[in-house]
């Protein structure tokens, strides 16, 4: 695949939804793409504003925490896997709102408990938020209030 057809192919990829270099870079090695031709194409496309990996960061965290409820520990993980820089999991880690944060936590827990639950039923919705990545002393102090009330 010559350069220019990998530049009109990636820029389709890129047009559909925000990736992650890592992953523009996968996507050309698959395509048989390596070397200066592969930095070329990688060059261009962050040029023309296809690829920008603070852009990707700050999308990625506010759909996984919006729409798949992820806490921050599983986002940040997550992104580390896609190999974003610190600098833009931190940038894209200013998109969640903590107050929005902490209200998610609440409803999370309230549909998971009662006031009337005994300990094992707080153990599952405690251990149900951190595997979403929620701080486990984030969540424990949100229970103790919500079971205070």
């Amino acid at each position: 695949m010559t350069p220019s057809m990998a530049i009109d192919r990636m820029r389709k990829f890129c047009a559909y939804q925000d990736r992650a270099h890592s992953e523009v870079r996968t996507k050309l090695i698959k395509l048989e793409v390596y070397g200066d031709d592969l930095e070329e194409v990688m060059s261009q496309l962050i040029s023309e504003d296809y690829l920008n990996e603070e852009r990707f960061a700050r999308s990625y965290v506010r759909g996984k925490f919006r729409m798949n409820k992820w806490g921050k520990f599983k986002i940040r993980m997550h992104l580390n896997q896609k190999r974003v820089s610190e600098y833009c999991i931190n940038k894209g880690m200013e998109e969640i709102d903590e107050e929005e944060y902490v209200k998610m936590i609440d409803d999370l827990l309230a549909r998971k408990i009662d006031a009337n639950s005994d300990f094992k039923a707080n153990q599952k919705a405690r251990d149900a938020l951190m595997r979403k990545g929620f701080e486990p002393g984030l969540v424990s102090s949100r229970m103790r209030e919500l079971n205070g009330k």
